[in-house]
């Protein structure tokens, strides 16, 4: 899985997900591409990847929402990757989502329409060339709507179904299209949430599990990075839905 003169683009290059991944792609001797919407961030944690690998690290402004932008970008991206992993998410707030169509909608794009657009674009680019992986981070939630984050829920559902179509289509062409479904993540993001911590990983975990699955062909094409949720959320599609929506999920 060593990868010399391989190149990865990590899409949503600050997160932390996105930070770990980075890492673990250049300590096994990838270059890296890192793209994210504040280059200084980003460009910050090129510095300290390259600082601690000695991997070559570059550095691209990309803002998810600016769909408008995603052809040129993926035009001058150089070289065309051999892997690309987009980790772009935002929980957002689903009380205030329920309230502001502007919140709602910025979850939705963020999670589905940004990220759906571009690995979409990226896929094609792969499929004239015969080869390439496709990892779009999805999420448990999107496996069946709570109240507790059913708009957050609805774009990782819809970013599952569109890369679940994506794989469908491409199958046979060189290009594989993995889905992977994090579960808790001890994050920025969580950092106000009490998480179980049999349910919980750490952004290195999820990298580590990336990496495997990508590169090392172990876990198919759907992965929950820990096997628990698979029979967890299981359970949970298959209660009836007039018992579903009496409980507080």
């Amino acid at each position: 899985m060593k990868g010399i003169g391989k190149t990865l683009l990590l899409i949503g290059a600050s997160s932390d997900i996105g930070r770990a991944t980075a890492l673990i792609y250049a300590e096994a001797g990838w270059d890296v591409l890192l793209a994210g919407r504040n280059r200084s961030a980003v460009q910050r944690e090129a510095d300290d990847i390259s600082a601690r690998t000695g991997a070559n690290v570059m550095v691209h402004e990309l803002d998810i929402l600016t769909t408008s932008r995603f052809e040129d970008f993926v035009g001058v991206v150089s070289p065309l990757p051999d892997t690309a992993v987009c980790v772009v998410g935002e929980l957002g707030e689903q009380s205030r989502a329920e309230r502001e169509l502007e919140h709602a909608a910025m979850i939705m794009r963020t999670n589905f329409e940004g990220p759906a657009l571009l690995l979409g674009l990226l896929a094609e680019r792969f499929a004239a060339r015969g080869s390439g992986t496709i990892v779009g981070i999805s999420s448990v939630a999107g496996d069946r709507g709570r109240a507790s984050n059913y708009v957050y829920g609805a774009a990782k559902a819809g970013l599952t179904a569109f890369l679940s179509g994506l794989r469908n289509r491409l199958s046979g062409s060189g290009v594989r299209v993995l889905t992977v479904k994090p579960g808790f993540v001890r994050t920025r993001m969580t950092n106000t949430m009490k998480l179980p911590p049999l349910l919980t990983a750490e952004p290195r975990e999820v990298a580590q599990r990336i990496f495997a699955v990508a590169e090392g062909g172990r876990g198919g094409d759907v992965v929950y990075v820990r096997p628990i949720w698979r029979p967890l959320m299981t359970v949970i599609r298959s209660i009836p839905e007039p018992i579903f929506k009496r409980l507080r999920l």
